[in-house]
């Protein structure tokens, strides 16, 4: 099999898995604002916030640099995986218990369920780091369709138990449904635990080791890139706890059902560029210039699965969050309320400006430059933190959402300068404009035909112009020559 067609069915189950794992959250999306409200679902995502930023320090993106290393080193993958797990997994126990002792000594969180809730969800936190320390083998060797399959049923079961709370456990009792709910990430992600190690450890032995020397090398290799990854969840996620500290939960809320709904795709191309890594990293080093293509094809590839989400996310913003949710969360203008649904429409522009930057994160990363991500991101957040502290106190999460969009800009226009300045690589103007083109002719569709379906399906005609607007996409991506012979001869290439 080919290099290409590795990378794209790697990339593929993927994809559908995570497909599947949307799908069923926008399941837990549409029971808990049902059963918590808005105020209710707006604790609910603050917890995960909260813990997004302890979480993240402790990951220190060991998950890529192990990627990277046992790309080249392959005959080592036993002593790489056993060391980053050894180093992991003291990292996030540390920082789990300092999240659990700091929630509970804010004077704001006490006598809430904030606390409580905090401590429980630790667990999944920690869980989840080690479940992603041993799926860096499975990407090394590409074969995320069993990570892909291990998180499908593991969701499958958090799922399950999260609607037997509200239908039949606690239907009644709120606040112990309240913590039920967050159990159920601990459950689901420990059956994604376990399988994801029966498979793993059928690859290569899956023990603790403590290489003290081989620690300091990683770490020295991951740190710079660690720290642009806190700085990046800062300043990506510092607006949720502005506005929850600032505004309200009951804000929150509205803003994180459009959080959650794009949460779900900006993981695609970190999935994407991971599978994409070791062939970068292997062809930089050969030095022959085939780089270029790779980069090339990445970048398109990445802009043309952008690009359609955000002309047509900005359309169908209010069927969607209508159909995930409910319609206290939906905008009504005329009596001055702004709903998730606006939230969507501004945010989904910060995923398009997500999905390129990642690309030029990882290109650093593959020519061992990533300690400069540091030094965006850094300016990054604190762009983003000024302008948050100025515009949410009077505008909300309308504002925090504008800051989320300008970041992303920032940040894409900075990566791609420092990348460009250290490898040439060409990126394919014309087929970028053939993408804005093809999603557009999608957009003209979806417009016109929206209010015509809305007589016969209402808000749920969405279901159907969708997969519309797809199809027309698509075949104007194959009638402007955007997917090149050269390109579809490359992933049947055996």
């Amino acid at each position: 099999m080919s290099t290409a067609r590795k990378i794209l069915s790697n990339t593929i189950a993927q994809i559908i898995g995570k497909a599947l794992v949307a799908l069923l959250g926008l399941i837990v999306v549409k029971v808990s604002t049902q059963y918590l409200g808005r105020a209710g679902f707006g604790n609910y995502s603050f917890i995960y916030e909260f813990l997004a930023f302890f979480g993240i320090a402790a990951d220190l993106g060991l998950f890529t640099i192990a990627v990277k290393e046992m790309s080249e080193n392959e005959h080592q993958i036993e002593k790489i995986i056993g060391n980053i797990l050894s180093l992991r997994t003291i990292l996030v126990a540390t920082t789990m218990i300092i999240a659990v002792i700091t929630v509970f000594l804010i004077p704001k969180y006490q006598n809430t369920l904030i606390p409580v809730g905090v401590a429980i969800a630790s667990i999944t936190v920690f869980l989840t780091i080690l479940n992603g320390t041993l799926t860096s083998v499975l990407q090394t060797k590409l074969k995320m369709e069993v990570s892909s399959f291990a998180t499908v049923i593991g969701k499958i079961f958090s799922v399950s138990f999260m609607l037997y709370v509200i239908f039949f456990g606690f239907p009644n009792d709120k606040e112990t449904g309240f913590y039920m709910l967050i159990l159920a990430g601990v459950i689901g992600m420990t059956v994604n635990l376990l399988i994801t190690h029966h498979y793993v450890k059928k690859i290569a032995p899956i023990n603790y080791q403590f290489d003290i020397s081989l620690w300091k090398s990683i770490l020295k290799k991951s740190a710079p890139y660690g720290l642009a990854l806190i700085l990046n969840t800062i300043y990506f996620r510092i607006d949720s706890i502005l506005i929850f500290n600032m505004r309200s939960e009951e804000e929150l809320g509205i803003y994180s059902v459009a959080m959650k709904m794009l949460e779900s795709f900006s993981i695609l191309p970190l999935y994407f560029m991971n599978s994409v890594l070791p062939t970068l990293t292997k062809s930089i080093n050969e030095g022959e210039g085939r780089h270029k293509k790779v980069i090339s094809y990445a970048f398109d590839f990445l802009a043309s699965i952008s690009v359609p989400m955000v002309i047509g996310g900005t359309i169908l913003a209010y069927p969607i969050i209508f159909i995930v949710s409910t319609p206290d969360f939906l905008s009504r203008i005329s009596e001055g309320f702004y709903g998730s649904d606006i939230a969507f429409q501004i945010l989904i522009f910060a995923l398009f400006f997500q999905f390129l930057n990642v690309l030029f994160a990882f290109i650093l990363i593959a020519i061992d430059k990533q300690s400069r991500l540091l030094y965006i991101n850094l300016f990054g957040v604190i762009f983003n933190l000024a302008s948050n502290f100025l515009i949410i106190p009077a505008y909300g999460f309308r504002g925090a959402a504008f800051t989320s969009v300008l970041s992303e800009m920032f940040i894409f226009i900075a990566t791609f300068l420092v990348a460009r300045s250290f490898l040439k690589f060409n990126i394919s103007i014309k087929n970028l404009a053939k993408i804005i083109f093809s999603g557009s002719l999608m957009g003209f569709a979806i417009y016109y035909l929206q209010p015509l379906s809305y007589d016969f399906f209402q808000n749920w005609n969405v279901l159907i112009l969708i997969p519309f607007g797809a199809a027309i996409y698509l075949g104007s991506l194959l009638a402007t020559g955007t997917v090149s012979k050269e390109m579809l001869q490359l992933l049947k290439k055996k």
